[in-house]
């Protein structure tokens, strides 16, 4: 066996190590420490090698997916012994009427009407901040604008 074919063997098995490792602890440094991989050759695989980079991406994924798993785990757990920050936690992130809400309140020197294009971009930035829309003194902008069907 030729050196380079050994040494692209090896480099193929500690590869495939750290990917291993990438699925249980998702965190590049401690990944590689655990390893024996220095991050510099991570990123320099990952820059040479576009299977190597899928198949880490992969991994981060899955790797992040399993802590996520665990973390929601505790949370239930903390939620189901009494634990009221977990509850608060719980309750603002997966149930609309506990969510943070933002609210947004201005008094404009010129009370000057919004023009179409004004409008359209104001409905839009709500629609993308998922803010409701309600009434103004400045105008309405609650209604749809009329169809010109």
């Amino acid at each position: 066996m030729s050196k380079e074919r050994a040494i692209q063997k090896r480099q193929d098995q500690e590869k495939s190590i750290l990917i291993e490792q990438l699925k249980k602890t998702p965190i590049v440094q401690i990944a590689c420490e655990k390893t024996g991989t220095g991050r510099t050759t991570y990123y320099r695989w990952r820059k040479e090698d576009q299977a190597f980079e899928k198949e880490a991406d992969t991994a981060l994924k899955e790797g992040k997916s399993l802590v996520n798993d665990v973390a929601e785990s505790q949370l239930l757990g903390a939620i189901r012994e009494g634990n009221m920050t977990a509850i608060i936690f719980w309750l603002k992130n997966h149930h609309n009427e506990y969510a943070t809400r933002v609210e947004v309140t201005a008094k404009l020197a010129e009370q000057d009407p919004l023009n179409p294009e004004q409008e359209a971009l104001i409905r839009e930035a709500i629609r993308l901040a998922a803010l409701p829309i309600s009434p103004s003194s400045h105008g309405d902008i609650s209604a749809p604008p009329e169809s010109t069907d």
